[in-house]
């Protein structure tokens, strides 16, 4: 892949997923807390163009060790998109393991978490067209990295923050498979500036 090609798969899977974060995540309220650090501008989004799971790991310690060292108010929270590796629900969900034990390894545990998102995603003890699996479903691999003191503050602020779970498959069980491939296809347009 040349420096053209490398360029435009940055600039569209971060178009791409911008849109989803603004379409799925924030307008359809499947993350209550997403809307103040998206508007705020307090969202790092960077693709990783690795190839393989040590090149992939390499990115993931660069970025946890940027939003630990970054105050909140600087940098809320990274989404670690890649496009090339992990593309394979299986393989992403095995290197989760791997991310969770590098959090503790960098002494960052109970200071940032990893969250998954997956063009696959697949919850435990669901089928792979069930459209629920949706709430997790990013356009590329993605490795949401949060900060344990931005979630705290969230939780504190919403009620009933439990209860989100259950809301997010209610809402993806009314907007059904062809309301998801619809947005998602809104999601392509509005990245294209379209």
């Amino acid at each position: 892949m040349n420096r053209d090609e490398q360029a435009r798969l940055t600039t569209t899977a971060i178009a791409e997923t911008r849109a989803w974060v603004d379409r799925a995540v924030i307008g359809l309220n499947l993350c209550p807390f997403a809307k103040a650090p998206q508007v705020k501008g307090l969202v790092r989004y960077v693709v990783s163009l690795a190839e393989d799971p040590a090149a992939l790991l390499a990115d993931l310690i660069t970025e946890l060790e940027r939003l630990a060292e970054r105050k909140a108010e600087q940098l809320e929270t990274t989404l670690l998109i890649h496009p090339r590796v992990m593309v394979d629900f299986a393989d992403y969900n095995d290197f989760i393991e791997v991310a969770e034990d590098t959090v503790a390894e960098l002494n960052l545990e109970g200071v940032l978490q990893v969250a998954s998102f997956h063009p696959q995603y697949q919850f435990e003890g669901t089928e792979p067209d069930d459209v629920t699996n949706a709430t997790n479903r990013s356009p590329y691999p993605t490795l949401h990295l949060i900060r344990e003191d931005s979630i705290d503050k969230a939780v504190a602020a919403f009620p009933e923050a439990e209860a989100i779970y259950e809301v997010n498959m209610a809402t993806m069980e009314r907007l059904g498979p062809e309301g998801w491939a619809a947005l998602q296809q809104q999601c392509r347009q509005d990245a294209q500036g379209g």
